[in-house]
């Protein structure tokens, strides 16, 4: 017998606001329904704000109820649940490594509208979901299924190098989780700011040097450029020849920051120093599991302000991070 579950959630909307509502839905045969206790607040969520959707894709909570055919999970376990809702049935024997995508489009779970993040509980498929390590706090966790995998990906999939120049542009809601892992990792960790005001904390968190880069002055003279550079700011680049001697020859850049706009190459550079510009996937889930194990054993956290996950709550996070007030990443807490 299929069970019918009717949950609260919160919704954006044409006039950018959030809309709290009811939702009903039918749990099916492969799904789990989650109470949700814990939800990351991302920029991503700004960019959904006026779409007729639940918001929210960096959760943590409880399981309340399996599928008939779920296997992987029970009621009562701890999960994380991010961006991706839903996979394909041939995913697991996919040889890309990237097993939560497939060639038909259908699995990112972008026609989901009524589930998110953002609420009171949802169901999502039990392939996407993430058991949370004993011990490891979810308030911590929350922030792993989007901003830590985001970065955690670029720092392992990418062949980067033990003691290799990591440089880390911006330091937010991204970039201090990616200063955190990458020093963890053992990689040499270069932090570009446009301020000295994030030098203490920078250091603290495991960067190896620290420097004050803008576009209207130049480099520091004992700037040594570095082998990656992850691309960690609120904004995107408009010109990436500034970028240029920041980075080394055979050097590889990665744009973390979503942005609608073109930018500015100069590929005769690129060409000459063997420069690539490197995008990167939403985070498979090998990746996410590999994530949560590593901050867990490595005792990795993000650092986080936490907001109650209201209608209230979720306003006042969202107009804190476009003022630039979080430090460094907004949780909603139920």
């Amino acid at each position: 017998m299929t069970e019918t579950l009717t949950y609260d959630v919160y919704r954006g909307s044409a006039a950018g606001e959030i809309v709290p509502e009811k939702t009903t839905q039918s749990l099916a045969p492969h799904e789990v329904y989650i109470e949700t206790t814990h939800s990351g607040l991302c920029g991503t969520d700004e960019h959904y704000l006026k779409a007729d959707q639940v918001l929210g894709h960096e959760g943590i909570g409880i399981v309340k109820a399996v599928g008939s055919t779920v296997k992987t999970v029970k009621v009562g376990d701890r999960v994380g649940f991010g961006y991706t809702h839903s996979i394909c049935a041939s995913c697991d024997n996919c040889a890309s490594g990237w097993d939560q995508f497939c060639r038909t489009g259908t699995n990112y779970g972008f026609g989901d509208l009524n589930n998110g993040t953002f609420g009171a509980g949802a169901i999502w498929d039990a392939n996407c979901v993430y058991p949370i390590p004993d011990g490891y706090d979810s308030a911590y966790a929350a922030p792993l299924m989007c901003a830590g995998a985001t970065v955690w990906t670029v720092l392992t999939e990418f062949g980067i190098k033990p003691a290799e120049r990591v440089g880390i542009m911006g330091m937010g809601g991204l970039g201090h989780i990616a200063i955190k892992l990458a020093a963890a990792m053992g990689y040499h960790v270069v932090v570009l700011s446009s301020s000295e005001r994030k030098r203490e904390e920078a250091m603290a968190y495991g960067a190896s040097e620290y420097h004050v880069i803008r576009a209207d002055q130049e480099n520091p003279k004992d700037f040594v450029p570095v082998k990656h550079l992850l691309l960690c700011g609120s904004f995107g680049v408009d010109d990436y020849s500034l970028l240029l001697p920041l980075v080394d020859t055979m050097a590889s850049i990665y744009p973390l920051t979503v942005s609608f706009e073109p930018a500015k190459i100069s590929t005769l550079e690129l060409l000459f120093r063997g420069i690539r510009v490197q995008g990167s996937l939403v985070a498979s889930r090998q990746s996410i599991r590999g994530l949560l194990k590593f901050a867990a054993a490595k005792k990795i956290y993000p650092t986080i302000m936490t907001y109650p996950l209201s209608k209230e709550g979720i306003e006042e996070a969202m107009a804190a991070l476009r003022e630039g007030k979080i430090r460094y990443r907004a949780v909603l807490v139920r």
